[in-house]
C-alpha cells in the first residue's frame, strides 16, 4: 500500500486548506479498515488529528477537537481528505496520512495501530 499526501502549503491564520491522501495498492482492491491523519510539529510528538472508517465513513476525532477539521473519504478515488478551517499558527506541522488493516484499533488515534504511512505534507500557518 502506498499513500501519497498532498495539499499542504503556506496559509495565513484564519485561512483554510484541504489535504488529500491518495492510496494505491498492489492488489486488486484497496480496503483498509481505517485511515487517519496525524501531525508532527518540530520538537513535538506525533499527534492524532482525525480518523475515518473506510467502510462506513464514520469519523473519529480527538477529545480536544475544536471542530475546525473535518475528515472525509472517497472510496471511488481511494482518497481521504482533511478539510482544515480557521487555521492557527499552532497548526503548523507536517501532516501524515496513515492506513490500518483490519484487527487494529485505529479508531483510538494511536499511531502504533496504523500499518502504512504517507510521506507527509507540510502545513505552515503564518500569523
Amino acid at each position: 500500500v502506498q499513500l501519497q499526501a498532498s495539499g499542504g502549503g503556506l496559509v495565513q491564520a484564519g485561512g483554510s486548506l484541504r489535504l488529500a491522501c491518495a492510496a494505491s495498492a498492489s492488489g486488486p482492491t484497496f480496503s483498509p479498515h481505517g485511515m487517519g491523519w496525524f501531525r508532527q510539529a518540530p520538537g513535538k510528538e506525533r499527534e492524532f488529528v482525525a480518523a475515518i472508517s473506510w467502510s462506513s465513513g464514520r469519523p473519529y476525532y480527538p477529545d480536544s477537537r475544536e471542530g475546525r477539521f473535518t475528515i472525509s473519504r472517497d472510496k471511488v478515488k481511494n482518497t481521504v481528505y482533511l478539510q482544515m478551517n480557521s487555521l492557527k499558527p499552532e497548526d503548523t506541522a507536517v501532516y501524515y496520512c496513515a492506513a490500518a488493516r483490519r484487527g487494529s484499533r485505529w479508531y483510538l488515534g494511536v499511531h502504533q495501530e496504523y500499518h502504512y504511512w504517507g510521506q507527509g505534507t507540510l502545513v505552515t500557518v503564518s500569523s
